[in-house]
């Protein structure tokens, strides 16, 4: 059993832990971590979901955007991430819009195809000039103590056209303004909407998570990690157990005491106590308000997690994209801006929506890896999907069937655009299972502890001080001077990033020892 006392313990080892371990271990702190499941990486794996299929699938997180390269570079991880040439494809009748990274001219023809001219391409590369900028002014104070408003807007941003368009106005009244076409609005709105219930012609949530999937490490691209989601957990679990930090798994934290008393239980459920000067909570906001012996109002969760292995690609309506082409980026289901406000309607009203928007894309085009050489050489891919619009609050009452109906509906969906049903190209286990699997926000609340099953612990937040008190920290403070948040609730969390773990271990190291 690990000894009474460390510099810091750190409840939970899902990726932003690890990287909160390993640096305060490098920096010669006694760290201890505490994990409830058998492995240390939270949400951040890689497995083999379907019996006897030798796919490992990067089943809750997919793709790798806000993971600073200055963390990879200071705890040394060993790890490649990948580049995909294809930003994404979206189906519109018996043609489609391509958007290739490695061809400027390609791009503008389907622009010019799906769009009937040239405008909505020029603004689609101003638009996208703009938030490049933005991108690299902020990415750098994300591991920064926090600036106020005024100070992000006027010395970081310090463009008002960008301030404003990002900021301050809907980003959907902004893709309205900006842009002609019903398509490439959609396109846009989609990483306004992920993991986010929201209505973008209204409300600025749309905005921060917008900004949070274009600010991605300074270039907003998202990338695919080699060996699957599981590489980057395994590399970071590595970088913090070199360093010296004790990780334990099958830890369940019981409760924290502002005193820096955690008690925990063990497999065996035998229960000990352990105390840190400082205790690192990486959990949800409102579970580390029950760790407390409080309350805190359950944050809602609002996506629809499809995974599948395919024995093959299945076929375009558009006979002139290569499939290969049009998976490996995203490939967007539905999502136009009419479609995405007529589902956020009927969500809102209780109703799973009747053409639910989502996005697909085949990690194995880009990193064959993750399948065992005979799905190789047979041609199989993965295929995960994201699907928006899909509120906790619909999969209360009797969650199987609701499970069921929405899985139903974006089958359903993915089959309006395609050429063939997307079930004649799913994969059979060796007893005879499709090989397909759907997890709700309730199934994510259940399974992995998500409340609401929020994926970004709950509602994102600017990336900058909205409480004076907070400029000069490091929005990972809590009430408690000895207890910190350092998962993806803490402010500049959300998604797969390790900010929160770097500026947890930052807020440790700048107090005096």
């Amino acid at each position: 059993m690990p000894r009474s006392h460390y510099d810091a313990v750190i409840a939970g080892a899902g990726h932003n832990g690890l990287v909160a371990a390993a640096y305060l271990a490098r920096a010669g702190r006694s760290v201890l971590v505490l994990e409830r499941l058998s492995h240390v990486g939270g949400l951040t794996v890689s497995a083999q979901a379907f019996p006897g299929v030798d796919a490992r699938l990067s089943r809750y997180s997919y793709l790798v955007s806000l993971l600073p390269s200055k963390i990879v570079s200071d705890l040394g991880l060993a790890l490649e991430l990948r580049r995909r040439r294809y930003a994404s494809y979206t189906p519109v009748g018996d043609i489609g819009l391509l958007v290739d990274n490695g061809d400027v001219d390609r791009t503008a023809a389907s622009f010019a195809q799906v769009t009937g001219g040239t405008a909505d391409h020029a603004e689609w590369d101003r638009f996208y000039g703009l938030t490049a900028r933005v991108a690299r002014r902020i990415a750098p104070t994300l591991l920064e103590p926090l600036r106020d408003r005024a100070a992000l807007r006027d010395e970081v941003v310090a463009d008002d056209e960008a301030w404003r368009d990002l900021f301050e106005r809907p980003i959907g009244e902004v893709t309205d303004e900006r842009f002609g076409d019903d398509t490439v609005r959609g396109v846009v709105l989609t990483d306004a909407l992920i993991g986010t219930f929201a209505d973008p012609a209204k409300d600025l949530l749309a905005n921060r998570c917008f900004l949070y999937h274009v600010v991605g490490d300074g270039t907003g691209e998202w990338n695919v990690p080699v060996g699957g989601m599981g590489a980057v957990s395994g590399a970071l679990g590595a970088a913090a157990a070199r360093a010296g930090a004790e990780i334990h798994t099958g830890m369940e934290v019981l409760s924290v005491d502002p005193g820096g008393e955690v008690v925990f239980r063990d497999a065996a459920g035998a229960e000990h106590t352990v105390t840190g000067d400082h205790v690192l909570v990486n959990t949800p906001p409102a579970i580390l308000a029950g760790l407390l012996g409080q309350t805190r109002e359950s944050p809602e969760g609002a996506q629809l997690k499809v995974n599948m292995v395919l024995s093959r690609l299945p076929r375009l309506k558009d006979a002139s994209v290569d499939p290969v082409a049009a998976f490996s980026g995203t490939f967007h289901i539905n999502e136009g801006r009419d479609q995405l406000a007529l589902a956020y309607e009927q969500a809102a009203a209780g109703m799973i929506p009747a053409l639910p928007p989502a996005e697909v894309y085949c990690h194995s085009l880009t990193d064959p890896s993750i399948l065992g050489a005979s799905l190789q050489e047979a041609g199989a891919q993965t295929m995960t999907l994201f699907g928006l619009h899909m509120p906790a609050r619909l999969f209360r009452g009797d969650a199987d069937k609701s499970r069921k109906e929405a899985l139903a509906a974006t089958l359903a969906s993915i089959n309006s655009v395609l050429a063939e049903p997307i079930e004649d190209c799913l994969l059979r286990t060796p007893d005879g299972s499709l090989c397909i699997e759907a997890k709700t926000p309730v199934d994510l609340e259940n399974e992995a502890g998500l409340p609401g099953g929020h994926i970004f612990h709950e509602d994102l937040s600017w990336p900058f001080a909205e409480d004076p008190a907070e400029v000069g920290r490091w929005g990972v403070e809590t009430p408690h001077e000895r207890i910190l948040l350092c998962g993806a609730g803490a402010r500049r969390g959300g998604g797969v990033s390790g900010i929160p773990g770097h500026n947890a271990a930052m807020a440790v190291l700048q107090k005096p020892s």
